[in-house]
C-alpha cells in the first residue's frame, strides 16, 4: 500500500529572544512568576520589523530539505498552515514556492487556526497516498502573530510569539512506517470568542476598526477551562480505537503549546506518564500552526524519536478548530 512517511523534519525561529523581565517592564507589574509558575514560558522569540511569515517558512523549510538530501525541485506540493498569512492575498505559499525555487510544485495556504499544520498533514498524507502524481510535499506550520499584538494587552502579548516547522512527506510502498489516521473537530459556535477581526470583507480595515484595536489579536470571551483537555482526550481515545491500540502504546504526544496544565490534564486523564507528552514551550512560548512542527523538529534533533515509533499530534485553534493525527515514524 502507498503511504506517506515523515522523510525530515526542520524549524526556525526568529533571532530577537524577549525574556519574560521585558514584559515586566513593559507592563510594569510582575508577570514572569506566573508565566513560570502556570505555563513554564521563560522566553519566545519575535520577528524583527522586516521579518515575516514567508521568511519563517522559508528558513524551516529549507532545513527540512537539506536534512532530508533533497532539493526544492524535488517537490509535488508545498502547503503551508497558517492563521497570520503574508497577504489576505495571494498566498503565503506562492511567495515560499516562489523563493525556494520549487519550480514544480504547486502550492496553496490551509488555515485552520493554530490547527492548520495538523490539518495540512492530513490533507497532504491522503494526497500522497490517493495519487501517484506526489511523491514528496512540503507541509510547513508558520506563525508570526507579534504582528498582531496589542502591547497593552497582558492576555496575548505575554503568550504568542513566531516561529515556523516543516515535515517532508514523501511515499513509500509497504511496510507499516508512516501515515496511519487522523480526526478533524470543529466547534464553529466559538468562531468569535478570539481571532484578529479587522481586515476581512465583514470587518474591513477601517479607522474606526483601527481605533477600536480590531486589528489586534483579541480574546473576546473567556473559554471554557477544561475545553482542550476534554476534546483533546476524546480525539485520541477515538484515534486510538480506529487504529485499535490503547493511548499508552502511543510513544510520544505532540500537543497544542498553549498551556502546561492542558496536556497534563490530558495525559492525566488516559493514566498515560506526562513525560511522554514532548514540550518546547519553556523556551519559545506559544507558536500556533508552528508549535508542533516544531517540537518534533527539536525532539528529532535532540534524538527522543526513533524509526517506528508511534507518534500522536493532537492540536486546537480558534474557530474553534480541534485536529489529529497519528504517524509510524
Amino acid at each position: 500500500m502507498r503511504n506517506a512517511v515523515i522523510r525530515s523534519t526542520g524549524s526556525y525561529a526568529p533571532t530577537q529572544v524577549l525574556r519574560n523581565s521585558y514584559f515586566d517592564k513593559l507592563l510594569g507589574e510582575d508577570v514572569s512568576t506566573w508565566l513560570e509558575t502556570n505555563l513554564r514560558i521563560k522566553e519566545r522569540r519575535w520577528c524583527g520589523e522586516e521579518e515575516s511569515t514567508a521568511d519563517l517558512c522559508i528558513e524551516s523549510g529549507r532545513r527540512a530539505l537539506q536534512n532530508a538530501g533533497l532539493e526544492a525541485s524535488d517537490l509535488d506540493l508545498i502547503i503551508i498552515g497558517t492563521d497570520t498569512p503574508e497577504h489576505i492575498s495571494p498566498s503565503t505559499a506562492s511567495a515560499v514556492q516562489y523563493r525556494l525555487e520549487a519550480k514544480n510544485a504547486g502550492a496553496f495556504d490551509l488555515n485552520a487556526a493554530c490547527s492548520s499544520f495538523v490539518a495540512g498533514l492530513d490533507v497532504a498524507s491522503r494526497y500522497i497516498r490517493s495519487s501517484t502524481e506526489f511523491s514528496n510535499i512540503l507541509v510547513i506550520g508558520g506563525y508570526a502573530m507579534s504582528k498582531y499584538l496589542d502591547k497593552r494587552d497582558k492576555k496575548t502579548v505575554t503568550l504568542f510569539a513566531d516561529g515556523a516547522g516543516a515535515v517532508l512527506l514523501s511515499s513509500v510502498e509497504g511496510g507499516d512506517r508512516g501515515f496511519l489516521g487522523a480526526k478533524q473537530h470543529t466547534e464553529g459556535q466559538f468562531h468569535e470568542w478570539m481571532g484578529i477581526y479587522a481586515g476581512g470583507t465583514h470587518y474591513p480595515i477601517s479607522q474606526e476598526a483601527l481605533t477600536r484595536g480590531d486589528h489586534y489579536l483579541k480574546f473576546t470571551r473567556k473559554f471554557p477551562k477544561k475545553k482542550n483537555a476534554e476534546t483533546w482526550t476524546r480525539m485520541i481515545l477515538s484515534l486510538c480505537n480506529q487504529l485499535s491500540i490503547e493511548p499508552d502504546d502511543v510513544d510520544h504526544y505532540f500537543m497544542t503549546q498553549i498551556n502546561i496544565n492542558s496536556i497534563y490534564e490530558t495525559m492525566d486523564n488516559l493514566n498515560i506518564e506526562r513525560h511522554k507528552a514532548y514540550t518546547i514551550m519553556e523556551r519559545y512560548a506559544y507558536t500556533g500552526a508552528a508549535c508542533i512542527p516544531m517540537a518534533l523538529d527539536d525532539a528529532a534533533k535532540n534524538g527522543k524519536l526513533k524509526e517506528n515509533d508511534l507518534i500522536f499530534l493532537i492540536t486546537s485553534g480558534g474557530g474553534l478548530s480541534f485536529a489529529a493525527a497519528a504517524f509510524r515514524y
